[in-house]
């Protein structure tokens, strides 16, 4: 294992690599993407000094590992203390989970009690081509390759015809864009458009079916669920086939509004563009409808209330709403003040406001009377990878079409070597390059 690497710091200077306990791994990185929330840090909004090596998504090869790695693992630890070896190929999600601590036990492994974000201060992250992986055997996914593993999920052994550079979707923003789009449709506040059954229902168990009798018959009109989707980077097209994907899975199908919004042109075009190529078993019941437009060109039928949207835009663009409009669940990705204030003005009454957007210190930007007046839910928060990785597999294998290849068709739309990284990130930033993928070793 050498001693030095190329990596890519916040500052320049050099940056060691060693197994520093018995639960970590070092893994040899062959492809590290560059995500959206990595400008946080490159735009000088986090309020980072500290040097460190920038970069949460990662793919590559272990090559060396702690002690507590062995055959004769004890059975209450994760499985992977006791099938991970050397040269095995893997993807990790963006934060370390330990899996053993009642946090990860209920699947919110993104708060584990030792969780660390990669790319941190307090991590050195995966644009390099080394990393330690700390709580290892909690953290990383074995990936299918020539040497078969017992380790490898059922899920991801459909993905072996895949580029690597796809894979990777699989750190970070494919689990994401499906986690906000959970983290709304699965609010009680939405169930009444998708069951047809007013709230409360039987709150999961806790109520009587019988105990609501007072309460009219849903209309058709009413179960069409309308969702709209604000920003269309690589987050905002993950979060669309997500949505798309869990409603095509419903019986009976489930009919449709969405509106898919972004004030990149370039962007609008390759919603549009994916969503045309998308089979028809993908695109609702029949008088499902899925709208392109920018912010400042919202449909009138918008007025009606949207139940579901993605919000997924650079925090170097102030969002306005023209008109009042009254989406109703409204997954929020960005993390950026006006991209809330976005969200809240297209919310209608018992709406929720899902978020998985890194926000910073300012204040969130509405009153509690706000939220009051519409009894409105706000749900924040970090994806929990691992809960969600054997869905994101599948909807990798399903929608391979899209997810699966790389040019601008597809979600990751270049690879470029590490030592271009500048240039990346600049032209990442400005939004004139989608998801890019970087080799440290070309």
């Amino acid at each position: 294992m050498p001693d030095t690497q190329l990596a890519l710091p916040l500052t320049n200077s050099a940056h060691p690599f060693r197994i520093e306990h018995p639960d970590d791994a070092i893994v040899k990185i062959s492809l590290a993407g560059l995500c959206g929330s990595d400008l946080h840090t490159y735009r000088g909004l986090e309020g980072v000094q500290q040097d460190h090596i920038c970069g949460h998504e990662f793919i590559g090869n272990v090559i060396a590992l702690g002690s507590s790695f062995n055959p004769s693992s004890p059975l209450t630890r994760p499985a992977l203390y006791g099938t991970l070896k050397l040269g095995d190929k893997v993807v990790s999600p963006f934060s370390v989970s330990c899996g053993e601590c009642s946090t990860c036990r209920h699947g919110f492994t993104a708060r584990c009690t030792t969780s660390l974000l990669f790319g941190s201060p307090l991590l050195p992250g995966a644009q390099a081509q080394y990393i330690r992986v700390p709580k290892a055997g909690g953290t990383l996914f074995v990936l299918p390759s020539s040497t078969p593993s017992p380790s490898v999920l059922p899920e991801l052994q459909l993905l072996t015809a895949l580029p690597d550079a796809t894979l990777l979707l699989l750190s970070d923003i494919l689990p994401t864009g499906l986690f906000v789009t959970l983290q709304a449709l699965t609010h009680p506040n939405v169930s009444p458009v998708l069951t047809g059954i007013a709230w409360p229902g039987t709150a999961n168990g806790l109520l009587s079916p019988t105990a609501q009798t007072n309460i009219l018959p849903a209309t058709d009109e009413d179960q069409i669920l309308t969702v709209a989707i604000i920003g269309l980077g690589p987050v905002g097209l993950c979060a669309t086939l997500a949505l798309l994907d869990l409603l095509e899975n419903r019986t009976p199908p489930t009919r449709f509004r969405i509106l898919a919004i972004d004030p990149n042109e370039a962007r609008r075009i390759k919603m549009q563009d994916i969503y045309d190529a998308l089979p028809s078993s993908c695109k609702g019941a029949q008088g499902s409808t899925f709208t392109v437009c920018s912010n400042i060109d919202i449909p009138t039928w918008a007025n009606h209330g949207c139940h579901a949207v993605l919000e997924v835009i650079s925090s170097r663009i102030r969002l306005s709403s023209p008109i009042s409009i009254s989406p109703s669940s409204i997954p929020q990705i960005v993390g950026v003040p006006s991209a809330l204030s976005f969200s809240l003005s297209l919310l209608t009454s018992s709406g929720v406001i899902s978020s998985c957007g890194v926000h910073q210190a300012p204040p969130v930007p509405f009153t509690g009377r706000e939220l009051y007046g519409l009894n409105a839910t706000l749900a924040f928060g970090r994806c929990s990878v691992r809960a969600v990785f054997g869905a994101a597999a599948g909807l990798l294998a399903r929608r391979r079409d899209v997810l699966g290849v790389i040019g601008t068709h597809g979600v990751v739309e270049r690879v470029c070597p590490l030592s271009d990284a500048v240039r990346a990130y600049n032209l990442f930033e400005k939004g004139e390059w989608g998801k890019v993928v970087f080799d440290p070793w070309a």
